[in-house]
């Protein structure tokens, strides 16, 4: 059996159109429409509720490609020489594997993320890439506000530099699908099983999707445009009409891969990939839209916007189908996969757990509860399918929401249900934190948690 693994970046789960059912995203803008992911869904395994554990694009690299977790140990750092990746595991057993992939941050010195690949292609240019001289043939003042500081305007200029030459037939993405239907078709010609892993960094800001796939901001905007939000509050630095504008651009960047990878699914479809191999498509974490105040990631972030993420899984022959609720975090899609691939003696070491078992129906509960947040960072959220804790800094108050009946996640019940933030905390010990949890802060005061659900 084949093996092909999408990771598309920032691709937040509600902006896929088999996920939202149609609702809208934001109060301007209308569900995000991707008919070609949708496509792919077709009698594949839609899970709804996996999850990054250690944030965000490396250690979620890690996790996937190791089996093990990055949170608590491991911050944003390169590959060790003590690491072993999927790459150089499938290698031993007898796959061809590519690498194909504009993430800019593998290409970093001393990364090692490609690894055991037989074959790695670099797209360059995306985000800050220093790709081409910081020098642009457009006005840089028609991206910006006066909001925005010098250090802002260089990151601005540095992607309209990377991309004055580029259009919508020679895009990132587009360049991305274009290399990975070469590297299939070549590696069919070897005979032995294949591994690729395509890895394209949209829809990651910044955002400036083609003209025809620019449909869900306003006609009737006059700002400018704002192609690379800032973190902090936004209200400091954008007008009500701008967040609505950054919003729909994101929407169209989203619209625009999912456009993108049609052709790739397309060919796989021509070349009967469908028939003989296992395609996961995924994302490493979701992007934060101003839905709590602020754009960008942040360890501060720990919402649903972040953190939920699609996972659809395509068997051959569309042997597995149907929808998933099980909590899933994601050093258990390695071990997943070699088991699906025969190779689970290779689980013995990993930290993960694999879900088959859930696939094919034989179990419907694979954890209790998930967590994610940064390795560096104090912020927690610990969450299973109806609640959703979130731990903060000792100066503010903790969060709990009922992400059954308030996905936005709006109203703060941590007052009201203190014994389901204590039975949440009882799931990870103190490893898992950067500070010891004894309490928990509500917005009345202080609740102690016994001895035995932290220590």
């Amino acid at each position: 059996m084949n093996l092909i693994f999408i990771m598309i970046d920032s691709l937040r789960q509600d902006h896929v159109s088999i996920y939202n059912k149609g609702k809208k995203v934001f109060e301007n803008i209308e569900s995000c429409k991707t008919p070609n992911i949708d496509k792919f869904s077709k009698n594949s395994v839609i899970f709804d509720n996996v999850y990054p554990c250690g944030l965000p694009t490396i250690p979620v690299r890690y996790e996937l490609m190791t089996g093990f977790y990055s949170l608590p140990y491991r911050p944003w750092c390169p590959l060790t020489n003590y690491d072993l990746t999927i790459a150089q595991i499938l290698n031993r057993e007898g796959y061809i594997s590519g690498l194909i992939t504009d993430t800019y941050h593998y290409r970093k010195h001393d990364m090692n993320y490609h690894r055991g690949f037989h074959i790695y292609e670099w797209i360059r240019g995306q985000e800050y890439d220093p790709y081409k001289v910081p020098i642009t043939k457009r006005n840089l003042d028609d991206y910006l506000n006066e909001n925005y500081p010098e250090e802002w305007r260089w990151r601005v200029l540095q992607f309209l530099a990377n991309t004055d030459d580029m259009d919508e037939k020679n895009w990132f993405t587009m360049q991305v699908v274009e290399k990975s239907v070469d590297f299939l078709k070549n590696a069919r010609k070897t005979n032995k099983r294949i591994f690729l892993w395509i890895d394209s960094f949209e829809p990651h800001e910044p955002w400036d999707p083609p003209e025809k796939f620019d449909t869900y901001t306003s006609k009737n905007y006059k700002g400018k445009r704002l192609i690379m939000p800032m973190g902090g509050l936004a209200e400091k630095w954008a007008t009500k009409e701008e967040i609505d504008f950054i919003r729909g651009l994101y929407a169209g960047e989203v619209s625009f891969v999912d456009y993108c990878f049609g052709f790739l699914f397309d060919e796989l479809e021509r070349m009967n990939f469908y028939e003989d191999s296992l395609i996961i498509l995924t994302a490493d974490h979701g992007h934060p839209l101003c839905d709590h105040g602020k754009f960008l990631k942040g360890s501060d972030r720990m919402y649903s916007e972040l953190l939920k993420v699609p996972f659809i899984m395509k068997f051959p022959k569309e042997l597995y189908k149907g929808k998933i609720d099980a909590l899933i975090q994601f050093p258990d899609v390695l071990p997943t996969i070699f088991e699906i691939l025969g190779f689970e003696n290779n689980n013995i070491p990993l930290a993960g757990k694999s879900f088959f078992s859930i696939i094919k129906g034989d179990k419907d509960k694979h954890r209790n509860a998930v967590i994610s947040g940064y390795k560096n960072g104090i912020y927690r959220c610990v969450r299973n399918k109806e609640w959703s804790l979130i731990l903060t800094p000792e100066d503010e108050v903790d969060y709990l929401f009922n992400i059954k009946e308030d996905p936005k996640e709006t109203k703060n019940l941590i007052d009201k249900n203190q014994e389901i933030a204590k039975e949440l905390l009882k799931e990870f010990g103190t490893v898992f934190f950067e500070k010891k949890t004894k309490t928990i802060k509500g917005i009345q005061g202080e609740y102690e948690l016994s001895s035995a659900s932290i220590e």
